[in-house]
């Protein structure tokens, strides 16, 4: 993936791609206009500003006269897609691409909006941080947890982020002081801070992979779920869509205790509350567990299971559709132990989960195993 940043005046979101892909070609040691049968890319046509987005995409990534299709959905369906693509046997390699040019976006509440319910939700005015400042009191009310416990959550991702040389948003700063509420109890503090960047994938069939590199990691199971599609028949305290998605993915893996199975964990954590309320869902936490278990120091890098050593989207920048790849390509260096500063010593089982984002109620899971 690219370096991450606030914005990028100085290349378009074409260039982006291109590097990003340029980047990942060379660690799989292929070139795509030869070895890449299939491409998938994410993008949401309302972040883009442009309609049928795909039609702008192959170039860059190598993909021109060859199958290319487009998933409305974060990069992390994308890679269920090039996964479940493969398993079909009609290609062998496959490339995902997702990216974030979210500098270009001048407003981005109203296209939150329009994922609202246009006839009783709409018209209320409800912005999508006013929706997460409910969710988040639902979660914390109901669990017990703090709004302490959500800025020890900021406050060790943005910690893990000062050893990842491509994130934004690094800081040993606590953020206690100076925060401005948006919708009680949710601050600015408690939000990822939107970045630009591009990432690309490969994935391989087993023979292949074998082929490409002396070390793959392994896809070893994916899930995705949607949770009620309307805010006032949706549990507020919990993640139904990511633990669902997880029940799916960890049977595929054959995982049954992931505690014990799992040694790293890279999950959503757009708003502070998310990452307590996924580690929940994903079977990290028992109920209403997470925030004791952080307070224990579980999920701090040097910590039994650690949970977003990356610095996650709080610590490294929140990219949109952009952010399952990333949260995927952390676990994939982490298994692979070039994760540098903030690797996990001896992680054989990695999860990565994504969320995407509010009002929807819908999210994927990718097990990744050595």
């Amino acid at each position: 993936m690219t370096q991450l940043s606030r914005t990028t005046p100085e290349v378009s979101y074409k260039e982006l791609i291109f590097e990003a892909a340029v980047k990942a070609y060379a660690d799989a040691g292929i070139d795509p206009r030869r070895d890449v049968e299939s491409f998938v890319c994410s993008s949401e046509d309302f972040y883009e500003g442009t309609s049928i987005f795909d039609e702008y995409v192959p170039d860059q990534v190598g993909g021109a006269l060859k199958p290319v299709c487009t998933i409305s959905a974060d990069g992390m369906y994308s890679v269920a897609t090039a996964y479940m693509q493969i398993l079909t046997g009609a290609f062998d390699v496959v490339a995902v691409e997702a990216h974030s040019k979210a500098s270009d976006i001048v407003n981005i509440s109203p296209i939150y909006d329009l994922a609202l319910d246009p006839v009783y939700i709409r018209p209320l005015g409800l912005n999508a941080n006013f929706i997460a400042g409910l969710e988040m009191n639902a979660y914390l009310h109901s669990t017990g947890a703090t709004h302490g416990h959500c800025t020890s959550v900021v406050e060790k991702n943005r910690r893990n982020a000062l050893s990842n040389p491509v994130a934004m948003s690094a800081s040993g700063v606590t953020p206690r002081n100076g925060s401005k509420m948006l919708s009680y109890p949710l601050s600015d503090q408690d939000v990822a801070p939107l970045a630009d960047g591009a990432a690309v994938v490969v994935l391989a069939a087993e023979d292949a992979a074998r082929n490409l590199r002396k070390d793959p990691i392994w896809v070893m199971g994916t899930g995705w779920a949607s949770d009620s599609p309307s805010l006032e028949t949706r549990d507020l305290e919990k993640a139904t869509y990511a633990e669902l998605a997880s029940k799916q993915a960890y049977r595929q893996a054959g995982i049954r205790n992931p505690t014990h199975e799992i040694q790293v964990a890279e999950i959503d954590d757009t708003y502070s509350f998310k990452e307590l309320q996924h580690a929940e869902a994903l079977g990290l936490a028992g109920q209403s567990r997470a925030h004791r278990m952080l307070e224990q120091g579980v999920y701090e890098l040097g910590g039994a299971l650690p949970v977003n050593p990356s610095g996650g989207s709080i610590g490294m920048g929140h990219t949109l559709e952009m952010s399952g790849l990333v949260r995927v390509i952390e676990v994939v260096e982490q298994l692979r132990g070039t994760a540098g500063k903030h690797q996990v010593d001896g992680a054989q089982v990695g999860v990565a989960q994504t969320w995407r984002g509010v009002p929807t109620g819908s999210g994927a899971v990718v097990v990744l195993g050595r």
